[in-house]
């Protein structure tokens, strides 16, 4: 407690959050959620530290990429010292972590603009569609009750709205009912989706 509050002296918030981990790790205080909890933990303690603005760095998919190897640093940690193992496999989670962010990030500008372009061409309808397709940018999966609700847009038009980004090719209807159909920003959840796969 008193290393998480700068005591006996301070510590950088990225190296303070690697460190703690471990220790987390380690103290294991739960019977069940430690693991999900400790890498809670990193954004959230570098939230505090003000290194990150938003919780918005996932550094679970890559310990998980490297389960083993995680899981062998911890124990050297724990048997040996090997701190300083562990703080470059950390460092390295943070790099490619974050380099994948940016890189997801510059993917879901360049699908946006790709999108308005397309709806441009729409003429009248345009406008309407353009405030559909901003809300869906947010939430890429939504129900055409709850395009209603963020627009301020009439049932029928969000509808209308949503039959031309189905003939753009921008969303997919997931259900294929006519009522309660829930609505894909395909792209954009693809984008999403890329490199979350576990290696066999």
């Amino acid at each position: 407690e008193l290393f998480l509050h700068d005591q006996p002296e301070p510590t950088p918030g990225l190296l303070k959050a690697a460190l703690a981990h471990v220790q987390f790790e380690t103290i294991h205080p739960f019977l069940d959620g430690n693991g999900r909890l400790g890498r809670l933990f990193i954004p959230l303690l570098l939230c505090e530290q003000k290194v990150l603005r938003e919780p918005m760095l996932y550094l679970s998919l890559y310990f998980k990429t490297h389960r083993q190897y995680y899981y062998e640093l911890l124990n050297n940690v724990r048997l040996t010292g090997d701190w300083e193992a562990w703080l470059d496999f950390f460092a390295e989670a943070v790099i490619v972590t974050t380099t994948q962010a940016v890189d997801t990030a510059r993917q879901l500008i360049d699908l946006a603009g790709e999108g308005r372009d397309k709806i441009s061409g729409l003429g009248r309808a345009a406008a309407s569609t353009l405030r559909v397709h901003r809300v869906l940018m947010e939430q890429p999966i939504a129900t055409a009750k709850r395009l209603v609700e963020k627009t301020g847009i009439t049932p029928a038009t969000v509808n209308n709205c949503l039959d031309h980004l189905e003939r753009l090719g921008i969303v997919r209807e997931l259900t294929g009912a006519k009522r309660n159909r829930i609505f894909s920003y395909t792209g954009y959840v693809e984008i999403m989706n890329q490199g979350t796969d576990l290696p066999g």
